[in-house]
């Protein structure tokens, strides 16, 4: 993620033909296909955005809204998506499984494939978009649970649909750094929930799966220890070093970049908030595992395209 700016304004969209809806949530989210075999298409998009965090609401007639190959590869953005229907029902499509959304029911998805969500009578959903650094759940996972649905009225759904629901209800407090908190807040709820769901299927069949589950959460709990290495890490987990390697290859990535990536991201929330304004942006790298603040500079510059300090005073 490269965006300086951390926060913007509300915004609403009125359109009454499918031409200017095509152009509304393409601008809203990615570029989509919008098929509808209603004489007119009549909606309302509102939303609002905290930290690369999007939180949109769309009341519309009956439509289907499809990422197609093509577009995906004319416009490659990746980020989850995670729809809660607030009225009406639709249909997911993605990764060869379909979840029936009804009303209090939510599901995730990945713009960087293709996907279809269809709705056959008015309906209003809010949208939660992302991007992938900022969830702790690795794309392998992810990949295991979209178009699932969360049912909005049972379990850990019946706590994170009623706060995205209230959230949408109250955009407006997307700003400043209690709407940076209240964005990342959602989506750390989401995140709860899908492992919760994660932990409740084919566990036993896939232990492998289930240890890298358990090492990404040990590894979250540990940023800000100095000696987060893969020694450490694999013997906090009773495992060989090589082992340790061999679970992240499966997952096109390395323990190393994992770590770096989510202490990076830890160092960036923390130059948002206004509560630590006066610490030094060096020791904010300290505090997070990047003792040489010459080296933190570095890395930060390159994941974010600006040094700390530059971040800072733009945000």
């Amino acid at each position: 993620m490269s965006n300086i700016s951390a926060i913007s304004t509300v915004s609403t969209i009125r359109v009454d033909d499918i031409d200017h809806f095509r152009t509304a949530v393409s601008e809203s989210f990615v570029p989509l296909r919008i098929d509808s075999d209603r004489p007119s298409l009549h909606g309302v998009i509102r939303g609002a955005c905290a930290d690369g965090i999007h939180l949109t609401e769309v009341g519309a007639t009956a439509h289907t809204v499809t990422r197609t190959p093509e577009l995906i590869a004319r416009s490659p953005r990746g980020a989850y998506k995670v729809s809660l229907l607030l009225a009406g029902s639709g249909l997911l499509i993605q990764d060869g499984r379909e979840a029936v959304l009804r009303e209090g029911d939510f599901a995730i998805y990945d713009t960087s494939r293709p996907y279809t969500l269809g709705f056959d009578r008015d309906f209003r959903t809010l949208v939660l978009m992302f991007p992938y650094e900022v969830t702790t759940l690795s794309h392998e996972a992810m990949h295991e649970l979209t178009a699932t649905r969360l049912a909005g009225d049972t379990g850990l759904g019946a706590i994170v649909a009623p706060f995205l629901a209230r959230l949408g209800a109250r955009m407006d407090e997307l700003t400043g750094a209690a709407g940076v908190r209240l964005a990342h807040t959602a989506v750390d709820l989401v995140t709860t929930a899908l492992v919760h769901e994660l932990g409740f299927e084919g566990a036993a069949a896939d232990p492998r799966r289930t240890l890298l589950h358990r090492i990404h959460g040990y590894i979250d709990e540990h940023l800000d220890t100095a000696d987060l290495t893969p020694g450490a890490i694999a013997a906090a987990h009773y495992i060989s070093v090589r082992h340790l390697h061999s679970l992240f290859h499966e997952s096109g990535t390395t323990v190393s970049a994992v770590v770096r990536s989510r202490r990076l991201e830890r160092c960036r929330r923390d130059l948002l908030e206004p509560m630590l304004a006066e610490r030094p942006v060096a020791a904010i790298g300290a505090r997070w595992g990047f003792a040489d603040a010459a080296h933190f500079s570095r890395a930060f510059k390159s994941a974010y395209g600006v040094s700390p300090n530059a971040y800072r005073h733009a945000a």
